[in-house]
C-alpha cells in the first residue's frame, strides 16, 4: 500500500478510493468512490511523516519478528533457555520501545545473537 493511500486512510479509515500512486500528490490520480468526501492535498501531505514512521516501524517489526521466530524452538517447554538467549529475545521484543522517528527506526542497534 502506497504512502498516498495510507495517508488518506489515516485521515479517513473508511474512505473508498482508487489511487494511482506515483509518489506525487495529484488529485487526478485519486478517485473518490461512493460519496467519500475528498481530502485536500495539503491534508494528505500533512500525514506523510506519520505514515513514513508507520512504514519504518512495520519494517522494523517484520525483521524483529523474524529474528525472534528463529529462536522460538529454544523457548519450547522441553528446552532450557540460557540467560543469554533470554536476554537476546527480550532485547528484540524491546527494540521498538522509544522509537519516535524514521531515522531511529532505520538506525536501531540490533542485539547480538548468542
Amino acid at each position: 500500500m502506497g504512502k498516498i493511500l495510507k495517508s488518506i486512510l489515516k485521515i479517513n479509515p473508511d474512505a473508498k478510493i482508487s489511487v494511482i500512486d506515483t509518489g506525487e500528490i495529484d488529485t487526478s490520480t485519486i478517485t473518490w468512490i461512493d460519496g467519500t468526501t475528498p481530502i485536500s492535498n495539503s491534508d494528505i501531505v500533512a500525514q506523510y511523516s506519520a505514515v513514513e514512521l508507520d512504514m519504518a516501524m512495520e519494517d522494523l517489526r517484520v525483521k524483529r519478528d523474524r529474528l525472534i521466530a528463529e529462536t522460538d524452538y529454544l523457548a519450547l517447554s522441553d528446552q532450557t533457555l540460557s540467560a543469554e538467549m533470554s536476554t537476546y529475545r527480550q532485547a528484540l521484543r524491546d527494540i521498538t520501545n522509544g522509537i519516535t522517528t524514521v531515522e531511529q527506526a532505520n538506525n536501531v542497534t540490533w542485539p547480538t545473537k548468542p
